[in-house]
């Protein structure tokens, strides 16, 4: 019988392993915020991870301009032990020291998963920008869930923004026809609903009469591509 063959590894593998370790420290995590692969946040703490399937120059990088908006900064990669043998290993992780950039090693066998922490990452000693870190809190708090898987490429992410927008269209798709008064009462934001479904940014909303909208069929279609924010939002309804 032949073997199949080895699943190839993507970054987004690694989210789960690394998600669940820093949930074991006591942080709140979400994906894919403001370009960050993973978001992690435990009272006045911000820290990023960035993932990637080998240790290189491209996430060294990210990682130091994470560290603009973030408190402490780590790089999560697949733990290779051939690799760590060597010295282009040995000198990379010295780099990463001298950056104080932290370095997570995930080791995944089947089910399996276990996460190493091979450097600590500390603070920079010059302040953060506090504009982007207030951004990158905003967005991260705005949302209800962590809907997102870290690392993803190719799919559609869930913002705070579209997460208001979906909210809006699952009240639309269950009742019909409602005005924006009644989506407020409904539960839906108070600040940014008149302004999603005037906008229209994703195409979802059509206008019956002023003030009151339905959801047409692209809105339907485009739904199920968002299932599990979908049936949260319908529990509440």
């Amino acid at each position: 019988m032949k073997e199949e063959p080895k699943k190839k590894l993507i970054e987004e593998d690694l989210y789960g392993p690394v998600r669940d370790y820093l949930q074991g420290f006591g942080y709140e995590v979400r994906g894919e915020v403001k370009d960050c692969d993973i978001v992690a946040v435990k009272g006045e703490v911000l820290l990023v991870v960035e993932m990637k399937r080998t240790l290189n120059l491209d996430v060294i990088l990210q990682g130091v301009l994470r560290q603009r908006i973030a408190d402490l900064v780590y790089i999560a990669v697949p733990k290779k032990n051939k690799a760590m043998s060597t010295k282009r290993w040995k000198d990379t992780c010295y780099l990463l020291k001298r950056l104080q950039l932290g370095l997570l090693l995930v080791s995944l066998r089947g089910e399996t998963a276990i996460v190493e922490e091979a450097l600590i990452p500390y603070p920079l000693n010059k302040k953060s920008s506090s504009r982007k870190k207030k951004a990158t809190l905003k967005e991260f708090h705005g949302r209800h869930g962590d809907f997102n898987k870290g690392g993803s490429t190719g799919k559609k992410i869930v913002t705070e923004y579209r997460e208001k927008a979906i909210h809006i269209a699952t009240l639309l798709k269950k009742h019909g026809a409602l005005s924006i008064k009644e989506l407020k009462t409904m539960g839906t934001d108070a600040k940014k609903t008149n302004r999603i479904l005037q906008n229209n940014h994703y195409g979802w909303f059509h206008r019956v009469q002023r003030g009151v909208y339905r959801l047409n069929d692209k809105g339907i279609s485009e739904l199920n591509d968002f299932k599990e924010l979908v049936e949260y939002y319908e529990k509440g309804t």
